[in-house]
C-alpha cells in the first residue's frame, strides 16, 4: 500500500470519505513518521500523540456516520505562535517556559470545527523574528533538502534501456550525489515548511509578518500563502508586529493551500482588524483559464547582483503564464528600495510594544531579582534570545523622545507610498504581479556571513516585504531548482481579497513547472 504520509491533503480527504483509510489510521502513520525524523529535522518541539489519536477516533466515528467538516481527519503541525487550549505555546522562546493557554486562537478553532487532527506544535524563529529559523530556543530547524552535483557519464550499450538514469535513447547516464550539509529552511516558519516538505504533516498553520511564509515554502519546495491583511483573525496568536503579521497555510501543492484556507478565513468579533467579507471556494478557482489575465513584471524586483538562475526562473515563469494566455506588461513600482529599511523601522516598533508584556509576573520564565525592577530585567534578560533583544532595543530607538518623527513616523509615510505604487498599478489594470520569492535558494545552518551580519539575513526578505506593508496577499509556488538541486519559488501578488486569483494563477505554474517532493538525506 501507498505511504499514507504522501498522499496530499485533496487525496487523503477522497480517500478518507470513500472510507479507503481511516483517520487514525493516517495520524499514526505521521506519528510515526515524526517520532522517527523529528530528531533529525527538529522541525516539532511538541508532539500531541494522546490528542492526535483522540481527534482521529472522533473524525473516524463521523466519518463512519457520512458527516465530518471540510478537513475531517486531516492532521496538521501547527506553529508554536498559536495559542493551542492546554498544549505547549512558547513562540519557540525561553520567556514563556511552561505556558499552555486556556484559549484556542481563532484560525486553530476553525480548522478543528472542520475535522482536522492536530499533530503537535512546530518549531519557529523566537516570536517570529528571523528568516532561517535558527533564533528558537529550541535549536535550529534542518531543511529536509541537501544540496546535489551532478554527474553524468556515457552508460554502456547493454544499459541504456535504465529509464532512472538515462534520457530516452541518448546512453547518457544523470546522477546527482547528495552533499550532506546541513541548510535552513527559511524562517520564522520554518518548521511548518520543513513539516510539510518532509512529509511529517499534511499541512500546517504558519504566519507572515514580512515573508515568513513565502520565504520558507520557497526554500523548501512548498506552496505558501499569505492572504489580505484582515483575511485571518489574529486572535490567539502571539503578536510580533500588529499591523504587519497574517496567517495562512503551508502546502504540499496549491489546491491544498487552498483548502486549508478556506477553512482558516473568517471574520471574528474579538480581533477588530479581520475583515467581514464572504470567504470564497477557493479550490473552485483551480483549473480556470488565465486567458486575457493581465500580468505585471515590476523593473525594480531586478536588484543588483541577482543570481542568474533567479533571473532565468522568472523568465520561464513569464514564459509560462503568456503560454496560457496571460498578457504581459512591464511596471514600476518606485518606492520597493525604501521597503525593506521602511520594515525594519515599522516591525521592531510595534514588536518593542508588543513584547512589553512579558516580564516575568503573569506567566512564564521569572528570574529572582534583588526587587520588582531588577526582576523585569534578569528575566528579560535571560528569557529573550539574542534576536529578539536586537529588535526590542531598535524599535524603542525609534520611538523613543526626539526619534520618533525622524525614523517611525517617516517609515509610516513610506509604507503608504508603497501601498499607493500598488494602487496605481492593479488600477491601471493589472490582475497579479509576478516576482522572484528569494534572493537565493537555502543556505547553510550557522552561515557565517549571515551570522556575523544580521542586514545580510534581513536582505531575504527583499522580495516579500512590500506584500506586508501593503497589506496585500502573496503566494510563493515551487517552481524550479537551481544548479544544486534545490528548489526556487516564483511569488505571485494580488489585489485586496482576491486569493482566488493568485490560486487561479499559482496553478498554472504549478502545473507547468511539475511537482517534486523533498530529497531527503535520512
Amino acid at each position: 500500500m501507498t505511504d499514507v504520509t504522501r498522499l496530499t491533503i485533496a487525496e487523503a480527504r477522497a480517500k478518507l470519505r470513500a472510507k479507503e483509510i481511516s483517520a487514525l489510521e493516517i495520524t499514526d502513520a505521521y506519528l510515526a513518521a515524526i517520532d522517527q525524523a523529528n530528531p533529525q529535522l527538529n522541525a516539532y518541539v511538541s508532539v500531541t500523540h494522546d490528542k492526535a489519536r483522540d481527534m482521529a477516533a472522533a473524525s473516524d466515528a463521523k466519518l463512519a456516520k457520512g458527516e465530518g467538516g471540510a478537513l475531517e481527519g486531516i492532521p496538521l503541525g501547527i506553529k508554536d505562535l498559536f495559542g493551542t487550549e492546554g498544549v505547549h505555546t512558547q513562540a519557540a522562546s525561553h520567556v514563556l517556559d511552561g505556558f499552555k493557554p486556556r484559549y484556542e486562537s481563532t484560525v486553530t478553532a476553525n480548522l478543528w470545527a472542520d475535522g482536522a487532527v492536530m499533530l503537535g506544535k512546530l518549531n519557529m524563529d523566537e516570536f517570529a523574528m528571523g528568516s532561517s529559523n535558527e533564533t528558537s530556543y529550541y535549536g535550529p530547524v534542518i531543511n529536509p533538502w541537501r544540496r546535489s552535483r551532478a554527474e553524468t557519464a556515457v552508460m554502456p550499450t547493454a544499459h541504456q534501456g535504465d529509464a532512472a538514469f538515462v534520457t530516452s535513447g541518448s546512453g547518457v547516464r544523470q546522477t546527482r550525489t547528495l552533499d550532506n550539509a546541513q541548510l535552513v529552511p527559511g524562517g520564522s516558519s520554518g518548521g511548518s515548511a520543513a513539516a510539510v516538505s518532509a512529509f511529517l504533516c499534511a499541512g500546517a498553520t504558519a504566519t507572515d509578518t514580512g515573508g515568513s511564509i513565502r520565504q520558507p515554502a520557497a526554500f523548501t519546495g512548498t506552496v505558501g500563502i499569505k492572504p489580505t491583511y484582515g483575511r485571518c483573525s489574529r486572535w490567539g496568536i502571539v503578536a510580533f508586529a500588529s499591523s504587519l503579521d497574517q496567517a495562512g497555510p503551508i502546502a504540499r501543492d496549491v489546491r491544498d493551500a487552498a483548502i486549508m484556507l478556506k477553512s482558516m478565513a473568517s471574520v471574528d468579533p474579538k480581533d477588530t482588524t479581520s475583515v467581514d467579507r464572504p470567504v470564497p471556494d477557493y479550490e473552485a478557482a483551480l483549473g480556470r483559464s488565465i486567458k486575457g489575465m493581465k500580468v505585471g513584471i515590476p523593473k525594480e524586483y531586478r536588484m543588483d547582483g541577482m543570481p542568474g538562475e533567479i533571473e532565468e526562473l522568472w523568465q520561464k515563469g513569464i514564459a509560462w503564464l503568456r503560454d496560457a494566455g496571460a498578457e504581459i506588461v512591464d511596471i514600476s513600482l518606485p518606492h520597493t528600495k525604501y521597503a525593506l529599511p521602511a520594515y525594519y523601522i515599522v516591525a521592531p516598533a510595534e514588536a518593542s510594544s508588543n513584547l512589553a508584556r512579558y516580564d516575568g509576573v503573569r506567566y512564564g520564565l521569572r528570574v529572582p531579582g534583588k526587587d520588582i525592577t531588577d526582576m523585569y530585567e534578569q528575566t528579560r534578560a535571560a528569557g529573550f534570545g539574542r534576536e529578539v533583544q536586537r529588535r526590542i532595543m531598535i524599535g524603542t530607538y525609534v520611538l523613543s523622545a526626539g526619534y520618533y518623527d525622524a525614523y517611525y513616523l517617516k517609515a509610516q509615510k513610506v509604507r503608504t507610498l508603497i501601498k499607493r505604487d500598488f494602487e496605481t498599478v492593479f488600477d491601471a489594470g493589472v490582475d497579479v504581479i509576478l516576482t522572484p520569492a528569494t534572493p537565493s535558494a537555502a543556505f547553510g545552518v550557522a552561515d557565517q556571513d549571515m551570522a556575523a551580519d544580521p542586514v545580510k539575513m534581513y536582505l531575504n526578505d527583499i522580495f516579500t516585504v512590500t506584500v506586508n506593508m501593503a497589506g496585500l496577499p502573496g503566494i510563493s509556488v515551487p517552481a524550479g531548482l537551481d544548479a544544486n538541486g534545490l528548489p526556487l519559488g516564483l511569488q505571485l501578488i494580488g489585489k485586496p481579497f482576491e486569493e482566488e486569483t493568485l490560486f487561479q494563477t499559482g496553478h498554472v505554474i504549478e502545473q507547468a513547472a511539475g511537482r517534486f517532493a523533498a530529497e531527503k538525506w535520512w
